[in-house]
């Protein structure tokens, strides 16, 4: 049972991650520790000392907000859609959790694929090219500067949950998980006020339904301003999730599961 989000230091994984002797380092081995007892016992923790800076992070705030502030005719030029690969802008109550319409809107950003590696569309329908608004101001290379760092963070922490595992720190690279599929969304949530018509049948106004994520991890970047995200405990309570200045919300998703099962059968 837990009744809060640990937050754990992630700087001596950040900084050491290339030494010789990075398993054996007494700082490595506790943050190690913390992230084995987080991924056990919550399955959510905050990183601190990631290394990528506030300012980075704040403005790619910025520019989201930006970009959901201007009309709905400006945001659709990047409309999401088959012929894009399913990526693109997704209009308020378009994204679906458990059969109900998420209060939320949004833009989905997904690996690119080189053409030379991937099946015609008809057989894989998420190749396409990422959408970018020419409407804000240096929105694309803000998100792809911070997009390269966050990759490299989730590296990072992965390497610390190989070794958690008591595997090598490069349990998860190569085959397994060293190319990611890597997904970024960009999430607007407008004022609970101006939602009423989209409540689900219970009449509950939430952004996004209670779920488990797919992928291996996720990091959250959130406002500092408000408190929005919960977390569901083991004997069904929700507590909040409030926003640390520095700091990543992470959680591990329902394909670490199945990379733990097959890792673990093949040492």
């Amino acid at each position: 049972m837990f009744d809060s989000i640990p937050i754990i230091d992630v700087g001596p994984l950040v900084r050491k991650k290339g030494d010789e002797d990075f398993r054996e380092d007494p700082e490595v081995r506790n943050v190690v520790h913390q992230l084995d007892l987080a991924c056990r016992n919550v399955g959510f923790f905050y990183v601190s000392g990631h290394g990528i800076p506030l300012e980075l992070c704040q403005a790619v705030l910025d520019v989201g907000h930006e970009f959901f502030s201007q009309p709905e005719s400006q945001k659709l030029r990047i409309a999401m859609s088959s012929s894009t690969g399913f990526r693109g802008y997704q209009k308020l109550g378009e994204n679906v959790t458990k059969g109900l319409p998420d209060q939320h809107e949004a833009i989905d950003y997904f690996k690119e694929f080189e053409s030379t590696k991937v099946a015609l569309r008809s057989e894989n329908p998420l190749v396409g090219l990422n959408q970018w608004p020419d409407s804000v101001s240096k929105f694309r290379p803000l998100v792809q500067e911070y997009l390269e760092m966050l990759i490299e963070l989730a590296r990072t922490i992965m390497r610390g949950i190989a070794l958690a595992l008591g595997g090598p720190k490069d349990l998860f690279e190569g085959e397994r998980a060293g190319d990611p599929f890597w997904i970024l969304r960009v999430i607007g949530y407008p004022p609970i006020s101006n939602l009423s018509c989209l409540s689900n049948p219970n009449g509950e106004e939430v952004g996004c339904g209670d779920h488990t994520d797919y992928g291996l991890l996720t990091l959250v970047n959130q406002d500092l301003d408000i408190t929005a995200l919960q977390v569901k405990t083991q004997d069904g309570k929700y507590i909040w999730v409030d926003p640390i200045p520095g700091t990543f919300v992470v959680n591990i998703g329902d394909m670490l599961t199945v990379q733990l099962m097959y890792s673990l059968s093949s040492m």
